[in-house]
């Protein structure tokens, strides 16, 4: 998310290096040069194959100074199998069998990519973020034209703001982490009875969600109001937001799917998204065509949507509840049981 943010902060720099006189060109190849760095980045850091599941030991991976252990995972993975097959033939064809049976299981109770995607957990997800993010979108591309009109077409206003919406841009690093503690902010107590521990995870999810569909809400409405000092705080909410926003994404699909399709699951939302912010273009199309540069009416009207985003936290909330409400039914039915048992 803080990536995210640096990256408006360029831009906006960008646009208003440009409005002061310096070329587009240089400035483009100069990027293009610090894109080396990156490039570079890809092909020494990242391990030419995939990382082993669990790690090794002292396991390391990218260019190192000092010494470190160099594996190969091929090798690693075929010590593994063999180490499990001496394991079972050691310990008799009974618990072979006993861990044939645990390994089937596991694979029957691991959910597929496909069940993944077709759940409501993903589908209300991909809505919650689509939202949010084509109003961000939106506001960014209509930025400059809001400022200009509400400043009058003042250009020294105009920068004056511009350049306070860059610097807070440059503050999500410190908001991201606040995120952070909302969703761990169970760990290290006690779990319910009977309570796993992704549904605590869950659980503790939903506040995260609300807390960011609430920023958004407000960063809407600060945003459609036509008062240029109120834009210091629609910018303030805007950078709060984006942090919540995409640091909870990544954080709710690790809780509620498998980890083995979070890389899948991931790529999937972020694309669907993108192709729903595409909707952006016509509503700029509409905003300098009929409505003569003025996006007041879209601005009611994302306002209005952005109430769709808080069905997701409470459904989570509802699901929580419920799976709270059968853990405890089965525990009641388990002291009378025991106690007619006893009798």
């Amino acid at each position: 998310s803080s990536d995210a943010d640096l990256k408006l902060a360029t831009t906006t720099k960008l646009m208003v290096l440009h409005e002061q006189g310096v070329p587009l060109r240089p400035t483009f190849l100069a990027m293009s040069l610090c894109s080396i760095f990156h490039v570079a980045r890809t092909f020494l850091l990242m391990p030419r194959t995939h990382i082993p599941y669990p790690l090794p030991q002292s396991y390391t991976y990218g260019v190192n100074c000092g010494k470190a252990n160099t594996y190969n995972v091929e090798q690693i993975e075929r010590m593994r199998e063999t180490t499990v097959t001496l394991s079972q033939d050691s310990r008799g064809k009974d618990d072979s069998t006993r861990v044939d049976e645990a390994k089937l299981q596991k694979t029957q109770e691991e959910r597929s990519f496909r069940s993944c995607v077709r759940s409501r957990f993903f589908l209300w997800h991909l809505l919650w973020l689509s939202i949010m993010q084509l109003r961000h979108y939106l506001f960014i591309g209509t930025l400059n034209s809001t400022l200009s009109r509400l400043a009058r077409n003042d250009p020294s206003l105009v920068s004056r703001y511009t350049n306070a919406f860059a610097m807070t841009q440059l503050c999500g690093v410190l908001c991201a982490p606040w995120n952070g503690l909302i969703l761990d902010r169970h760990k290290g107590k006690p779990q319910s009875l009977g309570e796993t521990e992704q549904d605590a995870d869950l659980r503790s999810s939903c506040l995260s969600l609300f807390l960011t569909s609430l920023q958004c809400l407000l960063f809407s409405v600060c945003a459609s109001i036509p008062i240029l000092p109120l834009q210091y705080l629609t910018f303030i909410l805007q950078v709060l937001n984006r942090s919540f926003l995409y640091g909870g994404n990544a954080a709710f699909i690790s809780i509620a799917f498998p980890s083995s399709h979070f890389g899948k699951l991931y790529g999937l939302v972020m694309s669907l998204s993108a192709i729903l912010s595409l909707l952006q273009y016509p509503l700029f199309a509409l905003i300098k065509g009929p409505l003569h540069g003025d996006p007041f009416h879209v601005d009611i009207a994302l306002t209005l949507l952005t109430l769709v985003v808080f069905i997701h936290p409470l459904h989570i909330f509802i699901h929580s509840r419920r799976r709270a409400q059968s853990r405890k039914n089965k525990a009641d039915d388990s002291d009378s049981s025991e106690a007619e048992a006893k009798l």
